[in-house]
């Protein structure tokens, strides 16, 4: 059984699929990767940190409608455009979550949608 997570904190979905999905048998959530769209004005950050900054604030409205938070994270993927951005990103990111950190990913991609710089997407358990 699955549940879909919607929340008008994070942008809304831009093809066919759900902001978040709960499984209600194991208890966990499965985010979709979050673009760095500030979903009251539509548009994004220029630079990488304030683009990973705004990913990972939808990623956490998404998690709270879920009946989550950042702290039942336990693995996230992070997609970059550029690699040499990771230094950046990854000092944002560590704003955000404390030990024990949850496992991760991070892979650069040729591009994203709405070519934006990061994306991150995150698995989390529920209650």
């Amino acid at each position: 059984m699955k549940k879909q997570v919607s929340t008008t904190k994070a942008p809304a979905a831009i093809g066919p699929y759900s902001q978040g999905v709960v499984s209600t048998e194991t208890k966990t959530v499965y985010v979709s990767g979050q673009l760095p769209i500030d979903p009251a004005t539509g548009t994004m950050p220029e630079d990488v940190a304030a683009q990973t900054r705004q990913s990972l604030l939808n990623l956490k409205a998404i998690l709270e409608e879920a009946g989550s938070s950042m702290e039942n994270v336990l693995k996230t993927n992070v997609y970059l455009k550029d690699m040499n951005e990771f230094a950046k990103m990854n000092a944002v990111y560590a704003e955000f979550f404390t030990e024990p950190f949850p496992a991760r990913a991070a892979v650069e991609v040729a591009r994203l949608p709405k070519d934006a710089l990061v994306e991150i997407e995150a698995v989390a358990i529920t209650k």
